[in-house]
């Protein structure tokens, strides 16, 4: 029997319980892990309020991140043995695996032996934010010195991962935060400049870091009626990524700004690339390298007890957190 993170409903924080369940062997292409940590994420709050892009079947397991030993390993499976530090790629739908608990099983081919100068906490914190980004910015716009990316909700984890990897590849990274009491923290993250947008013109402070140019990128997590600011703070052939749903209202588009400077809006989400195996072994290398030379480092806002799984999701509803909620097992 292992203790595992359920839920029997839809609802708050309150509907999370950990059970005791016995945990199957793992099947072909998998392998079971005994967890020391474990990542928290906005999609298994979604998840588990029936918002996200499947629905729960209850009792409905839950959790995208793990990071542990691997304690067996299923058929099939090379590469791995018993004893190994890894890591988990969230490359399955939420329902599919649930990693939130002390003994879970993962699809081998989104395990990762972490570098060693990670912590479990470190390791369980990587695959969501770094991947996330990574794909956006390195496998589709491939970003290049010099080039300016406006990064929405920049104080999250995949906000900070994206200042990081921009910084990391020679952009200028823009982190764009409703008020400025985060201004000084997103700064002593990297982000290069930092653009208050409910106090200062998104615009008029765009055209200043780019010299009248605009933006190549933008990297939006939440969309509604601010986007068009954005999409008007781009450059000619400008990309905007929507790559999260924390507005649900439509997106208004300024038509003339769209075909006036032949911009690209794209949803993106990281099962783009997590489900190409060719594209996710280049995230992987690409990661793990930055992670090995300190350029990319996960930025951990508070850690929880699995116990406090409860008062760990509401600190992460409260939206007070930057970077990652991490839960120790």
């Amino acid at each position: 029997m292992s203790r595992i993170v359920r839920f029997h409903e839809t609802g708050g924080p309150e509907v999370l319980k950990i059970e005791n369940v016995e945990v199957p062997a793992p099947r072909e292409g998998e392998v079971q892990i005994r967890a020391r940590a474990l990542g928290m994420n906005r999609a298994e709050v979604m998840f588990r309020t029936g918002q996200y892009v499947t629905e729960p079947q209850f009792p409905a397991i839950s959790g995208y991140e793990a990071a542990g030993v691997i304690e067996k390993v299923g058929p099939g499976v090379e590469g791995f043995e018993l004893g190994d530090k890894v890591s988990v790629v969230p490359c399955f739908m939420l329902g599919e695996y649930g990693l939130h608990g002390e003994l879970v099983n993962a699809p081998a081919f989104g395990v990762v032996k972490h570098p060693e100068n990670l912590s479990w906490e470190q390791a369980a914190a990587t695959w969501m934010m770094f991947t996330t980004a990574y794909g956006a910015l390195v496998d589709i716009a491939k970003v290049q010195p010099g080039d300016v990316v406006l990064i929405r909700a920049a104080s999250s984890s995949v906000g900070l991962a994206a200042i990081q990897i921009v910084n990391m590849l020679g952009g200028v990274s823009v982190a764009l935060t409703r008020g400025g009491s985060k201004r000084d923290t997103l700064l002593a993250a990297g982000a290069q400049h930092v653009i208050a947008t409910t106090e200062q013109d998104l615009v008029a402070e765009v055209k200043k870091i780019t010299s009248g140019k605009g933006a190549r990128i933008a990297f939006d997590p939440v969309g509604g009626s601010e986007v068009p600011k954005i999409l008007e703070a781009l450059s000619f052939l400008g990309i905007f990524f929507q790559y999260g749903a924390l507005d649900f209202s439509d997106v208004p588009v300024p038509v003339l700004a769209l075909l006036g400077k032949d911009l690209t809006i794209r949803g993106y989400q990281l099962f783009e690339i997590t489900k190409d195996p060719q594209r996710l072994e280049q995230a992987k290398a690409f990661i793990v390298e930055g992670l090995a030379s300190g350029a990319l480092k996960p930025v951990i806002a508070k850690t929880f007890k699995l116990d406090e799984i409860v008062e760990a999701t509401r600190f992460m509803e409260s939206n007070e957190q930057v970077g990652k909620i991490v839960l120790t097992v």
